[in-house]
């Protein structure tokens, strides 16, 4: 009986419990697995230390190689009926070859955040400056994912401010783009109690950016604001590759805790009282804040770190962008009971209207199906995409068969 296959081309191999983006990783393979289909997960980046077992939920895995042929003939034997590339990053070396070999394979994107917008708030944080249109639309590094995104026959847009950001900045046509937020099956809301959870907690994969400044940002401001009112209080630090930096941050003295990796990071969300975020620039979902409501711990974050979560609903707990006012608002409710019952219900309320599996499941089937049914006619309108298809696909190619004998030769 013919089985229909799905390839995952990986940026890195998942890590569900180190990022938020291995655990969406995780939810859209096991999306295709409920779907019938032989999954498939394969990269060129090195095996991490905490990667998840993939083979242990029946996922196959197949370790491949930048510039090489090698991948042509796996691609070609496999034939899958969709190929999902994890960033944009992916698309631009497996894209042409996956177009090539199978060109009836549907391509999916998968961008987990805009990387461009991440990168152009940072410059713009940096030179205490603001992203305008005028800057996004100059960006470089927009070029090339938007040039991605319409190679591919459709992307998964994590949140609806990017969604609207494409649609309205760059014109990006509806059918070329699909809102996939997290899927949430339910609120696994702990039932430790307001007195039994205790302290503050920052939680964030060190290999991105934006948590390296936020602790930065919380070691120098916020949290000795913070202690100077809770003086027993303790902030514990956690994150997937910590480097020596991030390690020199550590003072007992001042309840400044750097733990690094946590081996089960809901378990350490679920015994805290309050989850600290002041993230000053990003993209995409904080996969943290939403694990945090999740076992029931209110947070505290900024405009940029709720982005495309709570919609038009309450936030579990406070939004701040200014250190006094996020250190006062962190104060209030580690000491109010009343406050922190009524965050962690808006927090399940959150996860209920805007997170639900059932429902962006069935959306994301529906989607499929349309494409699976009307892939030539999708392309065909598609103009942009086809032309950026022949075009990059030419420069793309001659290059990497250029790296691949110069890699033979040396």
């Amino acid at each position: 009986m013919y089985k229909k296959t799905a390839l995952f081309i990986g940026y890195v191999w998942p890590e569900p419990n180190s990022s938020a983006a291995g655990s969406r990783m995780l939810q859209l393979l096991r999306f295709f697995k409920e779907q019938d289909y032989e999954v498939v997960f394969s990269s060129p980046a090195k095996k991490g230390t905490h990667m998840f077992d993939i083979e242990s939920e029946g996922i196959q895995q197949k370790e491949i190689m930048l510039n090489n042929n090698s991948f042509d003939e796996f691609v070609k034997e496999l034939n899958p009926a969709v190929v999902i590339f994890d960033r944009y990053m992916m698309e631009e070396q497996f894209g042409w070859r996956v177009a090539e070999n199978c060109p009836e394979t549907i391509r999916i994107l998968d961008t987990e955040d805009l990387h461009f917008l991440r990168k152009e708030r940072q410059k713009a944080l940096k030179g205490k400056s603001a992203v305008d249109e005028t800057s996004l639309l100059k960006s470089e590094l927009a070029q090339r994912e938007l040039a991605s995104i319409y190679r591919c026959d459709v992307s998964l847009i994590i949140s609806e401010v990017e969604m609207d950001l494409l649609k309205s900045t760059f014109k990006v046509p509806d059918e070329l783009l699909h809102y996939l937020p997290f899927m949430i099956d339910k609120s696994n809301s702990s039932n430790i109690l307001f007195e039994d959870k205790e302290d503050f907690i920052f939680i964030g994969n060190f290999l991105h950016e934006p948590n390296w400044d936020a602790a930065l940002a919380l070691k120098e401001t916020v949290w000795p604001l913070i202690k100077k009112q809770l003086p027993k209080a303790k902030l514990n630090i956690y994150g997937a590759y910590a480097t020596e930096k991030v390690y020199n941050l550590h003072n007992e003295k001042e309840g400044f805790l750097v733990h690094g990796w946590a081996e089960n990071a809901e378990k350490e969300l679920s015994k805290s009282r309050i989850l600290l975020a002041p993230l000053r620039f990003g993209a995409g979902l904080k996969g943290k804040l939403i694990e945090a409501m999740q076992v029931g711990t209110p947070s505290v974050t900024t405009d940029v770190g709720a982005e495309g979560i709570n919609g038009e609903f309450n936030w579990s707990g406070f939004i701040f962008n200014n250190p006094i006012d996020f250190a006062n608002a962190a104060v209030a409710l580690y000491t109010a009971e009343e406050e922190f019952r009524q965050a962690v219900k808006n927090g399940n309320r959150i996860l209920e209207m805007r997170f639900d599996a059932a429902v962006h499941k069935q959306f994301f089937k529906t989607k499929l199906k349309e494409l699976q049914n009307n892939l030539a006619q999708h392309r065909t309108e598609n103009f942009i995409g086809s032309m950026l298809q022949q075009q990059t696909t030419q420069a793309s190619k001659y290059l990497s068969k250029w790296i691949e004998a110069k890699n033979k030769n040396s």
